[in-house]
């Protein structure tokens, strides 16, 4: 699974590769063809290159090799068609030679700043001078190309007759033939140097693909700086403290609101999790959902500290998945996701993220389902987080809370814009098996038709 395809399933991870600053296109590929990690030592090897590249940056007496590098970088062309081509035996034309030509160029210079850096474990460019000099016969030190008269001896006088009569608008007939003679030359010499080149295209892939992911490491160097990611350790369970959700605390912060991270630690085995409506059950499922793909693909974890298991895949059922083009309702669409985790669960190891499931069918039957679902995650090897508000569920599990509103909060004019306020985000272990009723609470606070609550009230008593 590719960084590519995890962005589509998370809304979350999408919002942290949005805030990437690459600097070449070759950089961005690299990364959305990332792989969701599920072997340690490779982990732990990409943590350690993370590591040294957020030393790196933040070094004030490398400051000018690190710009020097994001320089170089700033001018990577993603040539992997040029390359294709040569490794294809083509001939090149021109502006693929000067595209490898100055690949060549950069490559030498961002070697030099990697090493300085100390970075040069991290990222191995090769040693392309060879290929510089066969695209540089006249030693002029520049990455521009052109095909000089040195390659072919017959050059020079052919170009010098041909600028004389064009100068002096000489014969027409004698410049076209001189203007033939001078491409079959040169398309020999292109020949020549792609022949030549061929032996070079493995240093030269390597070069583009070590480049491109120097782009990658960088910007996530940045990132981590800018948003404070601390290191995983890889243990037996997922603990995260102060796990932060970064597309809410950035809208949070927008908008003047509260953010409050949350902190939990969970085991393989199903966690059920209750609380009230807009406690923040979504949410949880979601930040744990995106902080483990952030960490499986080699970033540090949006949290104070963070331990984490490896999984072959982080698969949720969360929102209304409702497919109109093929028909779908919201519990069919639900029903087909939860099977397939089911199904995948007995085989695989993953991070199973479930909200509120069966919440749209009858809830004798719906009830069932969830205490059905529950007791056969608990006989796989994965995680599994279910939100709920179904009271009863007789399936043993640990059970979670979300604190929810604050006790004095009725004495308090509620918007939609300042509810937050007034939640406590955290957990609790819940020992009961009854969820939180504050449906009729939170909406008669909401401002909500005294009357309907009232006979709302009845019913219940009734």
């Amino acid at each position: 699974m590719k960084i590519k395809e995890l962005i589509k399933r998370d809304t979350g991870f999408q919002y942290v590769i949005d805030n990437m600053e690459l600097m070449s296109s070759a950089g961005r590929r690299a990364m959305l063809d990332t792989i969701l990690l599920t072997d340690r030592p490779r982990l732990e090897a990409e943590w350690n290159r993370l590591e040294a590249a957020i030393h790196a940056t933040q070094d004030t007496d490398s400051k000018r090799s690190y710009n020097d590098l994001r320089h170089c970088l700033m001018q990577l062309h993603d040539i992997q068609g040029t390359l294709a081509s040569l490794s294809a035996h083509t001939t090149l034309n021109e502006v693929e030679l000067f595209e490898i030509k100055n690949l060549a160029s950069i490559n030498s210079k961002a070697r030099e700043a990697l090493v300085a850096l100390r970075l040069d474990q991290a990222v191995c460019l090769p040693d392309l001078t060879e290929v510089f000099s066969l695209l540089d016969p006249d030693h002029t030190g520049i990455a521009n190309f052109y095909i000089y008269d040195s390659y072919d001896e017959r050059l020079a006088p052919l170009r010098h007759e041909l600028k004389a009569l064009q100068e002096h608008d000489g014969d027409v007939t004698r410049i076209a033939q001189l203007l033939a003679e001078q491409n079959e030359v040169q398309q020999q010499v292109c020949l020549h140097l792609s022949d030549r080149l061929t032996y070079h295209h493995d240093a030269l892939a390597t070069a583009l693909e070590q480049m491109a992911y120097a782009d990658f490491l960088l910007a996530k160097a940045d990132l981590s700086i800018r948003w404070s990611l601390t290191r995983p350790v890889i243990g037996n369970r997922i603990s995260h403290t102060l796990l932060v959700n970064p597309r809410l605390r950035d809208r949070n912060e927008q908008l003047g609101l509260r953010y409050q991270p949350v902190s939990l630690s969970v085991a393989p085995g199903v966690t059920l999790i209750t609380g009230a409506n807009m406690a923040g059950k979504t949410v949880l499922l979601k930040s744990i959902g995106t902080a483990q793909m952030m960490i499986q693909c080699g970033f540090y974890s949006p949290a104070q500290a963070s331990e984490t298991m490896l999984f072959s895949d982080i698969v949720s059922s969360i929102g209304d998945d409702q497919d109109e083009m093929n028909g779908l309702s919201s519990y069919a669409s639900e029903i087909i996701k939860i099977s397939d985790i089911l199904r995948r669960s007995r085989t695989e190891q993953m991070l199973v993220l479930i909200d509120e499931p069966a919440r749209t069918t009858n809830p004798v039957e719906g009830k069932a389902l969830v205490q059905a679902l529950i007791s056969l995650l608990q006989q796989t090897s994965s995680v599994s987080l279910v939100t709920t508000h179904y009271s009863g569920l007789g399936a043993a599990c640990r059970r979670l809370r979300v604190r929810g509103f604050v006790e004095d909060m009725e004495h308090v004019p509620l918007t939609p814009q300042n509810i937050n306020r007034f939640i406590d985000y955290s957990l609790t272990e819940d020992l009961s098996d009854n969820v939180p009723h504050e449906a009729l609470r939170i909406a008669a606070i909401l401002g909500c038709d005294p009357e309907l609550i009232t006979l709302a009230k009845q019913n219940i008593n009734q």
